[in-house]
């Protein structure tokens, strides 16, 4: 973000749009099935149902929305820069999802 200066604003929050950061995020193949679940009503942020996909999102929103037959909880720890592999975008949340984590018992 750029303060009146024109130089970039260092205490300006990075954000991003709610559909580029779910589809660079690989949960949606394109970021049009990303606006529609969006659009749909189906995706909140911090709790709040979120019905427009140019929504910004920052690092420590918490998003909840279905993916195929469950529901994400997810935590974002980063913006990323763009859609690259599946290791890559996989470090940019952490999955709040209980369900997901490995039994510690195994």
């Amino acid at each position: 973000m750029a303060g009146p200066s024109g130089k970039p604003d260092p205490n300006a929050a990075r954000k991003l749009r709610l559909d580029k950061w779910l589809w660079q995020a690989r949960f949606f193949k394109s970021r049009g099935l990303a606006a529609e679940v969006i659009e749909a009503g189906s995706v909140r942020v911090n709790g709040t149902r979120i019905t427009r996909p140019g929504r910004d999102v920052t690092e420590g929103d918490t998003l909840t929305f279905p993916q195929g037959d469950r529901i994400r909880v997810v935590r974002i720890l980063a913006l990323g820069q763009r859609r690259g592999p599946a290791p890559e975008a996989q470090a940019l949340y952490l999955d709040l999802d209980a369900s997901a984590a490995p039994d510690p018992l195994e």
